[in-house]
């Protein structure tokens, strides 16, 4: 019986995927495919967030068992989301409600269009996931990036976000793109003040 070929994107991206210490530093994130599912509102008081993030595990974890069947093994990556709001103005930390979001995780670039459909099909037969119609597959590229650990709390990441964006400044660099952050712990299993969550920020020549 073949063995099937394993894919770790967290380890082979262990730059942009590893917790690390000190400040902010730049990256360049190369383009990669994701699932993802838009909405909008707090997190924390709407259910579409969570229901975005039923849908996108419940696809990713039926993608990794139908391909493993093929001879493709992969590890589902953390949870992802791009943040923004409305108009010229920037990301408003302080405007909850107004909050824009695309909730996303990434694939391996084994994975095709066809095979995400299939896995919809799939979870859609098996349950009801109130977001699984909203939830598509797209390559996404953000190039030149600055990144920064925070641990503690996700109402506690102002101070970590400013000193990012100082070191933009202090670079000659401005953001461009949408405030970016990866969910490397899992809050329901972790204390707030250890969660630990990659910030990133696209950047470009001031």
């Amino acid at each position: 019986m073949s063995t099937a070929t394993k894919v770790d994107l967290k380890r082979e991206l262990a730059m942009l995927y590893r917790p690390h210490a000190g400040g902010p530093r730049f990256v360049d994130v190369p383009e990669l495919g994701f699932l993802m599912v838009d909405g909008q509102g707090d997190p924390e008081s709407a259910t579409s967030f969570m229901d975005a993030v039923g849908a996108l595990y419940s696809t990713a974890y039926t993608l990794k068992f139908g391909l493993r069947k093929l001879g493709l093994d992969f590890t589902v990556m953390p949870l992802e989301a791009l943040w923004w709001v409305d108009g010229p103005e920037p990301f408003a930390f302080d405007r909850r409600g107004a909050w824009r979001w695309t909730a996303m995780i990434a694939v391996p670039d084994e994975v095709t269009p066809v095979e995400v459909g299939e896995a919809r099909v799939t979870v859609a037969d098996k349950r009801d996931v109130p977001s699984l119609r909203l939830l598509r597959f797209e390559r996404f590229l953000e190039g030149l990036s600055v990144q920064v650990t925070h641990v503690g709390p996700y109402s506690a990441e102002g101070p970590t976000i400013e000193g990012m964006h100082a070191f933009i400044r202090d670079r000659g660099c401005a953001p461009r793109g949408r405030h970016h952050e990866i969910y490397l712990s899992d809050p329901k299993r972790t204390p707030a003040e250890r969660l630990k969550t990659i910030v990133r920020q696209p950047v470009q020549a001031a």
